[in-house]
């Protein structure tokens, strides 16, 4: 099983080698791969080091699985060139999900549409996968007919110069900016570029990903906040169900859902936050309740680390399924 992990020395790749290491996948040659400016140093997996690669010499090894991590226009140059000598790609940019040749997995949900022909895999947006992680149950039992999402999100989902960014602000360094403005004590409105509808392209991530992977009739409307937090996205769900909701029952939905945890005692402070979110791969759910404004409403607080099942733990799930379930990959 030769596996590569392209964007390996970046901040999702770097956690894309401490789950394959966690969860034991079999490789028998494990392929580093970044840009030509990381190409020739080291790094450790396993307990052993490797040297990186450049993805043409990634490309010649015609690895089983290459896992990406580097960037939209990087796998749109280069996934269909891994895809052409037989490589399955699964892909954690914007670039493919919305593709209408390739599925968009979170492997809870639909991996069972995965087959032979999907060589190009694409991987959802961190905050759409823990969003529909809790959503999927709850649409299967009652009907969404609409979400209203407001999102609290890690800075981490920037990348390391936004983290730089945060330290150095910390620490009263005038250092590089990846944000337009200050982090520090602050909640910018801003994730990612705004469109011409006056979203940012997260907004609308989370729009156009709900409907592929769960139901296109869904109403859904997004707002993402940054916030100087590191272990993970929040997010505050509004939902508008087909059916009264029975809260007991949602909670063991929940309860009983893969890769879900409920966390919502609140006689003892208990609810989920990034803070202890951090480093783990499930999605934690809690401030359950009633939407009092509406019959058939409710309301969610959901959390997860957007690193992990938010980008490299999803990836290396769907590789796992097809392992699994999906012969001769």
């Amino acid at each position: 099983m030769i596996v590569a992990v392209v964007g390996a020395t970046g901040m999702v790749g770097e956690i894309m080698r401490t789950v394959l290491e966690e969860r034991n996948f079999p490789i028998t040659e494990f392929l580093p791969v970044a840009s030509e400016r990381s190409v020739g140093k080291t790094i450790s997996f396993q307990g052993k080091d490797y040297t990186v690669i450049g993805l043409e010499d990634a490309v010649k090894r015609v690895p089983d699985f290459a896992l990406f991590s580097a960037g939209g226009q990087t796998s749109l140059d280069w996934a269909p060139k891994f895809a052409a000598v037989g490589t399955t790609v699964i892909d954690n940019s914007s670039a493919w999900r919305m593709h209408p040749d390739h599925k968009l997995i979170v492997p809870e949900i639909n991996a069972d549409q995965l087959t032979t022909d999907d060589k190009i895999i694409a991987n959802p947006n961190c905050s759409t996968i823990q969003m529909v992680m809790a959503l999927a149950p709850i649409h299967k039992r009652y009907g969404i007919e609409r979400v209203v999402v407001s999102t609290y999100q890690s800075i981490t989902g920037t990348g390391v110069k936004a983290v730089q960014q945060l330290e150095d602000e910390y620490a009263g360094i005038d250092g590089e900016k990846a944000y337009p403005h200050d982090i520090h004590r602050n909640a910018l409105p801003h994730c990612d570029v705004f469109l011409d509808n006056g979203y940012t392209k997260e907004e609308m991530k989370l729009v156009n990903e709900t409907h592929k992977i769960l139901d296109p009739s869904i109403q859904v409307t997004a707002t993402a906040v940054r916030i100087p937090v590191v272990g993970g996205h929040s997010e505050a769900v509004n939902l508008t169900l087909s059916k009264t909701p029975d809260l007991d029952e949602i909670r063991d939905l929940l309860n009983n859902t893969p890769g879900v945890v409920v966390v919502d005692n609140l006689q003892n402070n208990e609810y989920p936050m990034p803070l202890n979110a951090e480093g783990k791969d499930d999605v934690f759910v809690g401030r359950i309740r009633k939407d009092e404004s509406q019959d058939k409403g409710i309301n969610l607080w959901i959390v997860a680390d957007n690193l992990r099942k938010g980008a490299a733990t999803n990836t290396v799930q769907i590789a796992e399924y097809l392992m699994r379930n999906v012969e001769a990959i």
